[in-house]
């Protein structure tokens, strides 16, 4: 039995990216080894924002699975499943809304910011303001006590714990206070410089194949004062530069000095660099075509995963159910 239990979770609102793989996912393999791990594909949360188009959700969720197996999340050491799929989040949910205090979520900063951001989209929605309560039901419904977090997820956390502060004061301590998980990982802006985002259209896919690679680092965006190949180039500036920072280690030095010294152009730079990303994603693209003809075995991950979820969840609610009196 493993001492600590982490729970996190993707929205499937579109195919995962190389930005997706880095900061997340490459993380997920190594707390797999250390810890009892819950990874759900949060269908539900996919319908706070866009839940006036579901028609591609069930072709996201299988391609998101294939993704997180290719990479190397192993359904053999970890739980695998869709959030609908364990109707204990709901329920859950449901009981933590009525004791969260409406002024909580609307204080969240997340919420007001994600306004701002999606302008012109209705989701002044019940569902959406209430975002945070169902993942912390989707936290504390297997007393996950950690939980892999980003910066701007931060107030969602934050906002699980004053939950869960709550309820163990109204009725009785049945939950531990969630701790983020903050490790360092590496970023991977999009090819033309701002955050790769599928909102952008400026990623580069899981299951991009080597052609796609190369036309989408052939675009990259690279140092705008460096106009002829004997320029002394800048790669703190340069796109390119970063990618190799992500894919090319080993090379980085190499990189940076005939970049500078103007002994290399940004046409046989890029070239070099997608040959380099080629090479470490041959394996992802090689287990995703095996898993691409075999659909059964991601339908049978789903649901196994669906129903060891489902087995630690019902035995969290039944505490909670006593607890409430209820």
């Amino acid at each position: 039995m493993k001492d600590h239990t982490v729970m996190s979770g993707m929205r499937p609102t579109g195919r995962l990216h190389m930005g997706n793989m880095l900061g997340a996912l490459m993380n997920w393999v190594k707390l797999q080894e250390e810890y009892e791990c819950y990874f759900s594909i949060a269908d539900w949360h996919a319908l706070t924002t866009g839940y006036e188009s579901t028609e591609q959700i069930n072709e996201n969720i299988k391609q998101m699975t294939i993704d997180w197996i290719s990479v190397g999340i192993d359904p053999e050491k970890c739980t695998i499943f869709r959030q609908s799929h364990v109707k204990q989040h709901a329920e859950l949910h449901l009981l933590l809304s009525m004791l969260t205090p409406l002024s909580w979520l609307e204080r969240c900063p997340t919420y007001k910011e994600q306004l701002k951001q999606l302008d012109g989209k209705d989701i002044n929605t019940y569902g959406f303001l209430g975002y945070p309560v169902l993942m912390t039901s989707d936290i504390l419904i297997y007393k996950a006590d950690r939980v892999p977090v980003g910066e701007d997820q931060e107030p969602h956390l934050e906002l699980a714990r004053e939950i869960v502060r709550r309820f163990n004061y109204l009725y009785t301590p049945v939950f531990p206070e969630p701790e983020g998980i903050h490790t360092k990982v590496k970023v991977l802006p999009g090819v033309d410089g701002r955050k790769m985002s599928k909102s952008y259209g400026n990623l580069i896919e899981i299951s991009a194949t080597p052609e796609t690679i190369r036309q989408k680092v052939g675009v990259m965006v690279t140092d705008p004062a460096r106009v002829r190949k004997s320029d002394p180039g800048h790669p703190d500036v340069c796109n390119v530069y970063a990618f190799y920072k992500a894919f090319g280690e080993k090379q980085l030095e190499e990189v940076r000095e005939a970049c500078e010294k103007g002994l290399i152009g940004c046409v046989e730079c890029k070239k070099n660099l997608a040959k380099l990303i080629i090479e470490k994603t041959k394996p992802i693209r090689e287990k995703r075509k095996a898993l691409e003809n075999n659909p059964k075995l991601i339908d049978d991950v789903l649901e196994d995963g669906a129903m060891r979820a489902t087995k630690i969840a019902e035995q969290t609610l039944e505490e909670v159910r006593s607890a409430m009196k209820i």
